[in-house]
């Protein structure tokens, strides 16, 4: 969601649409997406009839892998709707991937006066095959942030062992990280550069500033819906998690999730070039 001007601005996972609404909420436009002239939809967009079937792939966007972040230049003259999970190449019965295997996601360029795409499209390599995204800000002009994690959750200390039970997880989380990406420095090939990142299950915590999740001065956020991150100062970004009420539990097996939100202190980071 981007505030620009009186508009609210959404970027839509199931259609995935952008849709333009005032302040109050009421709808004022819905942007079909399109990608190099070609209409981009799921399975759940209102011109798909044919139902899903579990293994097939009749539309190019993945359901509930439609627009998870959408960034906005910091001038309010561009969205950059970013892709939760990669396209379906029918031709060839796979992911996009590039020339190593690695499946990578896209990053769309709608400029907002014009209300319409701009055709510029940026590439997002995922470093495991899998992974997703959960959100998208700009830090600056040609920078921004962008979290990237596995679908598991709950920490490798409550590992089950032996027979499986109630109050563990079976495979826990495994990589839950923010990225700073830059949309000027990207390859011939379209790939932005990835600059540097934090660990979110690897964070120095020494003085215990946390309420919960630090053991031995590390502080982890081992959710699967890590969908918030932005920039705080110059200095701080926030993070935070979805619930994603009832079914997120990293914190304990079986316990619903609270909502946190935490504020890390990563100057290096925000300054990497």
């Amino acid at each position: 969601m981007q505030f620009i001007g009186d508009s609210v601005w959404f970027g839509d996972e199931f259609g995935p649409y952008v849709v333009r609404t005032d302040r109050t909420g009421k709808v004022l436009a819905l942007y079909e997406t399109k990608l190099e002239g070609r209409p981009l939809r799921s399975p759940d967009h209102y011109a798909v009839n044919t139902p899903a079937v579990p293994g097939a792939f009749s539309t190019p966007v993945r359901r509930s892998r439609g627009f998870e972040g959408m960034a906005a230049s910091k001038d309010g003259k561009f969205l950059y709707p970013l892709l939760e999970g990669p396209l379906w190449i029918e031709a060839e019965k796979k992911w996009e991937t590039d020339k190593d295997g690695r499946e990578y996601l896209r990053i769309l360029e709608f400029d907002v006066a014009k209300e319409d795409w701009t055709g510029r499209s940026f590439k997002y390599r995922v470093e495991e095959n899998g992974n997703n995204i959960g959100d998208f800000n700009m830090i600056d002009a040609d920078t921004g942030l962008i979290i990237e994690r596995d679908t598991l959750e709950g920490l490798p200390e409550d590992v089950c062992s032996g027979a499986l039970r109630p109050d563990c997880y079976p495979t826990p989380a495994k990589f839950k990280r923010v990225y700073k990406i830059s949309l000027k420095d990207t390859d011939a090939d379209g790939f932005v550069k990835k600059i540097g990142y934090v660990d979110l299950l690897n964070i120095k915590d020494p003085n215990g500033a946390a309420k919960r999740g630090t053991k031995d001065g590390i502080f982890k956020f081992p959710f699967v819906t890590i969908e918030n991150v932005d920039v705080v100062d110059g200095e701080h970004i926030v993070v935070a998690n979805d619930n994603n009420l009832p079914y997120s539990a990293g914190r304990k097996p079986n316990v619903q999730d609270d909502n946190e939100f935490i504020l890390l202190w990563v100057p290096d980071l925000l300054r990497a070039r």
